[in-house]
């Protein structure tokens, strides 16, 4: 027997240690390559539904918006506005140049491919800094442009051909950058400049070229044009909204402040009387209760008018207001009367002004007498009240007399306000008459 006699047998199936760490590795690597296929599956099934999903939520926003009577939103579709993505396919105009360089077709190739590179520089670059204003407009750009033009004149003069179609790719890039006036004028020279060379290489079959500058540019200059209109246009809608909600917060404070400020006075005068004459009169003080309990009320209903925008102070209903509060403060109201029925909108804002010069008058003038007169006109209405107190002027910019002289303004009206000589302090608003409604006489 041989030395080899006393080795193992091999399995009868052709596997052992090899065989099976083979096996092994081939299993793992079909598993990984499994989960590899399964991830990228995972991936562009994710991708597929995330862009499902914006394209639903556009649309649904659409039909919102049409629901809602306004325009439509063609900014951020999926599509979304041109950009310089959108410029860079034309590129493939010079494939066929391309194709000459690669098959030898064209003398000095070394040379083409070199002025190709610089072309397609150049091009990219003006596409993508022709969308952003400041690189536009700055010098750089006008010499990029300049570069472009030399490059597609000395390519085009020397290998004609094929290489004329980079004549419209140039139209292309002057529409992207320039505006205004000299856009017309510039593409009329590039295409004259087209038509010579081509005609010297090609003949009349560059006619076709010619037509191609020009039209590139204008029509790129017109979608890039509108595409901005539309842009500023959609700014300016979203400006008006923002500046329609603050005017809305504005007239809201306003409102608030002219009706807590007014009814917490009264309530603090009615407190005050209540609690010096309940000692001695007990009905009389459950009047004045019985009034800071009707005030109340009323506060809350006009709130609730100011909250949703329909109230409009009325100038016979402030007048009587402003006697009920002045005489409870121990201040003697007098009240002159004169002139037409005003318009409801005139009456309204001379409301707000009589409210808030009781208002003033009660908190902090000290005064014992309140004249208030109106004299109306056939084309301005003027209101001045008077008061013998301490002078006080108006509270802070944004709320009270200043808050009002900005609304009489919007109306083409005046306030003013200062002490008067020797005493006291005047209010004086003026308003234009607007001519009264079919039924408003009588109103005011």
């Amino acid at each position: 027997m041989t030395e080899h006699d006393d080795a193992p047998p091999l399995p009868a199936d052709g596997t052992g240690t090899a065989g099976k760490a083979g096996t092994d590795m081939r299993d793992e690597c079909r598993s990984a390559a499994g989960r590899n296929a399964d991830r990228k599956a995972d991936r562009k099934a994710g991708r597929k539904a995330d862009w499902a999903a914006q394209k639903a939520a556009w649309r649904a926003a659409e039909k919102a918006r049409k629901a809602r009577g306004e325009a439509p939103d063609y900014g951020s579709g999926p599509m979304g506005p041109p950009n310089a993505f959108t410029l860079l396919p034309w590129l493939l105009l010079g494939m066929g140049a391309i194709s000459n360089v690669i098959h030898g077709e064209t003398p000095n190739p070394w040379i083409g491919a070199a002025g190709l590179l610089v072309f397609n520089s150049l091009y990219i670059t003006l596409v993508f800094r022709a969308f952003d204003q400041r690189a536009r407009q700055a010098p750089a750009t006008r010499w990029c442009l300049a570069a472009l033009g030399a490059v597609t004149c000395a390519l085009a003069g020397a290998y004609g051909g094929t290489w004329l179609l980079f004549f419209p790719l140039l139209g292309l890039a002057t529409g992207a950058v320039v505006r205004g006036r000299r856009l017309g004028q510039l593409l009329f020279g590039l295409s004259a400049l087209a038509g010579v060379i081509g005609g010297l290489r090609e003949g009349w079959d560059a006619l076709g070229i010619v037509y191609g500058t020009f039209l590139s540019g204008m029509v790129t200059a017109a979608i890039l044009a509108l595409a901005e209109t539309v842009r500023e246009l959609r700014d300016t809608r979203q400006e008006l909204a923002r500046a329609a909600v603050d005017q809305e917060r504005l007239r809201f404070s306003r409102d608030l402040h002219d009706l807590l400020g007014h009814t917490l006075s009264v309530i603090v005068v009615k407190s005050e009387a209540a609690r010096r004459i309940a000692p001695r009169d007990m009905e009389a003080a459950l009047g004045q209760v019985r009034d800071i309990e009707t005030v109340g009320r009323q506060a809350l209903t006009e709130i609730r008018e100011a909250v949703t925008g329909y109230r409009e102070a009325s100038l016979a209903a402030e007048l009587d207001r402003a006697r009920s509060v002045l005489t409870a403060a121990g201040i003697e109201p007098v009240v002159r009367q004169s002139g037409p029925p005003l318009p409801p909108q005139t009456a309204a804002l001379l409301g707000w002004v009589v409210r808030e010069a009781a208002t003033n008058a009660v908190r902090h003038s000290g005064a014992t007498t309140w004249d208030i007169a109106v004299r109306g006109g056939t084309e301005r209405v003027r209101l001045e009240i008077t008061d013998d107190g301490r002078g006080v002027g108006s509270t802070p910019p944004g709320s009270g007399l200043t808050g009002l002289g900005e609304r009489l303004a919007a109306a083409g009206g005046t306030l003013s306000s200062g002490p008067v000589p020797g005493g006291g302090f005047r209010v004086t608003a003026e308003l234009p008459v607007e001519p009264a409604a079919e039924g408003d006489e009588g109103r005011g």
